[in-house]
């Protein structure tokens, strides 16, 4: 008697699975898929109800459980970062056009900084041996994504930039005053410009007496 009711109560937790539709969660996901952002970033919310048709739903984006982004037929909202108070907990909601269902995602947790963040920008040495090269590295600190730029002046000339470079390494070898910046993100988001460093190069004849 008992395995009979443990099989029946077992079967109807798998029905009450299968049937209601509560397996499939609502999910949330971001793009780029950050954990941090700056002011001025833009942020895409992607949210997937993982049944029917896109066209079935309305879409909302809440923060910290109160409505942030209104419902509407977008299934993906571009949103533009414009406070540090934009940081959070971030669901999205969706409502069945034809029955008014709703469900809610996961949890996708944003945190947005103020300050724009400034390159860095580091040398191995700054002298180049006879025939040689020197590494630069550009980074910026605690955020990932990043792209860069780099440039080089002398005091004869402006200053431009380096073409076809946009790796955090690069290696050089021309003397000059050299920068670079970060860059991430569509619409493009800069850094601020790190402290130029200036590259000497030797001369062929510097060793000889």
């Amino acid at each position: 008697m008992g395995a009979t009711l443990l099989c029946e109560l077992g079967l109807f937790l798998l029905c009450t699975l299968l049937c209601t539709g509560h397996a499939q969660d609502a999910v949330l996901t971001i793009e780029p898929s950050w954990s941090s952002f700056f002011i001025g970033e833009f942020v895409t919310f992607k949210c997937d109800m993982k049944e029917g048709e896109d066209t079935d739903w309305y879409y909302k984006i809440n923060r910290n459980g109160q409505g942030f982004l209104p419902y509407s037929t977008e299934k993906d909202k571009k949103f533009k970062l414009s406070s540090t108070r934009q940081s959070g907990e971030y669901q999205c909601s969706g409502r069945r056009k034809s029955s008014h269902d709703t469900k809610i995602s996961n949890t996708v947790s944003i945190t947005v900084l103020a300050d724009k963040p400034r390159a860095t920008l580091t040398a191995g040495t700054t002298i180049i041996p006879v025939g040689g090269s020197v590494t630069l590295t550009c980074s910026v600190q605690s955020s990932d994504g990043w792209k860069y730029e780099w440039f080089r002046r002398t005091q004869r000339t402006s200053e431009g930039k380096i073409r076809d470079q946009q790796n955090r390494d690069i290696r050089v070898s021309q003397g000059g005053i050299y920068s670079c910046r970060g860059t991430r993100g569509n619409p493009v988001y800069y850094t601020d410009k790190s402290e130029d460093v200036t590259i000497e190069k030797t001369s062929e004849f510097s060793h000889l007496v």
